[in-house]
Formats: structure tokens, C-alpha cells, sequence
């Protein structure tokens, strides 16, 4: 059995941006927009009234309660948005570093968990490779790569771009991983020893923008790449990206999230 999964801490102990609870939804909402909410990582729409209203929660920026309800509710569609919701609060809202770390690695490992008893499972897949790809930046990228965790992670992203060649954010993961690598260990020992390639990086994040064109975090990890294989983080070119990223109106709570985030960037 793999490990229960602890969850954030409620919301009033949360310190965010005012994008949690600033977008209310139910589950009719959910229905709705879920094509436009889901375009990054293609999921089928929620089966059942509990599910949906579990994925309202998640919409609303109450991580903690949709997650609760996904371990509730059980089976791999509640432990995809348990995982979901977890790893986005771990990245975007925990403000302590050693939880944060917690919680990712144990996404990661539930995620695995549920990928080796579903090969088909692309979402645990992905969540996997999420929880990695971020603990992997929190210890630092060179420490990671020495440990073994990059090799992982680049076959992990390639398999669900195999298994669901539609599936943006795993393009735009995929590109921001070709670029960390290059700016950590050069460009001609990446390309040696990783596989690694600046032109296949681009070449992601291109075709993570035309299968998710209103994303806001494939354009600042875009950004954040071109600035990692070109050194230059005046480039108009990310600049532009920073500021279309910027000026995507977000839909929920997480893009809402993608949003600050994309603010931040510009005022650097």
C-alpha cells in the first residue's frame, strides 16, 4: 500500500496572493470550463457529482479540501486530483521548505505507486514527474543530475509525451529540463552525457504553446529557459514572452497563481 498522503494545512493558515477563494466554482462550473481549465494535461471530465465537486474545490484554491475529498472519494480519478492538488499547493502556496519537500516526494511516490499498477495511467505518470522535476529545483538541479534523478526524470517525461502526444505541460516540463541541464553542465556535455539539446528545448516549448496557446506558465518557463541557454534576460523576445504570460486573464485559482507568478517575473 503506498503511503496515505498528508495534506495542506487550511486555507486560513495559508499567507498567498488573493487568488484562493477568489474564484468560486460548483460543480455545474466545473463542467463548463473544464476543457479550457484542463488544456495543459487532458483529463476526462469528472464521472460522478462527488468528483466534480471535489474538482471545484481544487478550481476555488481549497487545495486542502480537494485533496481530502480525492483520497475520499478513491480510486485513480480521486487520486489524480489528490496528487493535483498537494503537489500545486507544495509548489505555489507552502512557505515551509522542509514540507514543501515532504509533500512533493510524497506525490511522487504515490504517483509511481499508481503508474506501476496502470502502465496506461499518464496523469500519475505526470504527477510523478512533477513531484520530481520541482524537488529536483528545490536541492538544486547539479545535485539532482549527480544523484541520478535527471536520467528519471527526462525518460519519465518522454514516455507521457509518448503515451499522450497532446499533453502540453509535459512539452513544456520536458523544455525547462533540456535548459536547466545545458545552464547547469554546459551545452556540449548535456548533449554527451544527458541527451540534451538547446534546439530540442525550444522545439517543446513551441509545440507545448500551439497544443496550450493560453498558457501562462508555458510562457514563463519559456522565458526562464531562453534566459538559461542564452544568458541574456533583456532578450525582447523575453521580455514578450513575460509579458503574454502576464496579460493571460486567469480562469481559476492555479492560473490565477500562474499569474502572480508571471508579475513577479516582469518586475525582476
Amino acid at each position: 500500500m503506498p503511503p496515505v498522503l498528508r495534506t495542506p494545512p487550511p486555507p486560513e493558515q495559508w499567507a498567498t496572493p488573493d487568488c484562493l477563494g477568489r474564484f468560486p466554482f460548483d460543480a455545474a462550473r466545473v463542467r463548463t470550463a473544464w476543457t479550457a481549465l484542463h488544456a495543459g494535461q487532458p483529463l476526462p471530465p469528472p464521472a460522478t457529482e462527488a468528483l466534480a465537486d471535489a474538482w471545484a474545490l481544487y478550481h476555488a484554491g481549497d487545495f486542502a479540501a480537494a485533496a481530502q475529498a480525492g483520497q475520499r472519494i478513491g480510486g485513480a480519478p480521486g487520486a489524480a486530483l489528490a496528487d493535483q492538488a498537494t503537489a500545486i499547493y507544495a509548489n505555489y502556496v507552502e512557505p515551509d521548505d522542509e514540507r514543501r519537500l515532504a509533500l512533493l516526494r510524497q506525490v511522487g511516490e504515490r504517483a509511481l505507486a499508481r503508474h506501476e499498477a496502470d502502465g496506461a495511467d499518464v496523469q500519475a505518470l505526470y504527477w510523478h514527474a512533477y513531484a520530481l522535476g520541482r524537488h529536483a529545483q528545490a536541492v538544486s538541479v547539479a545535485r539532482a543530475l549527480a544523484q541520478g534523478l535527471g536520467g528519471r526524470l527526462k525518460d519519465t517525461l518522454e514516455r507521457i509525451i509518448q503515451l499522450q502526444p497532446d499533453h502540453a505541460d509535459a512539452h513544456f516540463a520536458l523544455g525547462a529540463f533540456h535548459a536547466e541541464v545545458i545552464d547547469k553542465v554546459g551545452e556540449l556535455v548535456a548533449r554527451m552525457t544527458y541527451g540534451v539539446r538547446a534546439e530540442r528545448a525550444i522545439e517543446l516549448f513551441e509545440r507545448g504553446l500551439a497544443l496550450h496557446p493560453a498558457s501562462a506558465t508555458g510562457r514563463v518557463e519559456y522565458a526562464r529557459a531562453l534566459v538559461a541557454l542564452r544568458g541574456d534576460p533583456t532578450l525582447a523576445q523575453v521580455q514578450q514572452l513575460y509579458e503574454d504570460a502576464a496579460a493571460v486573464e486567469p480562469l481559476d485559482a492555479r492560473q490565477c497563481l500562474d499569474h502572480e507568478v508571471a508579475l513577479a517575473c516582469m518586475a525582476d
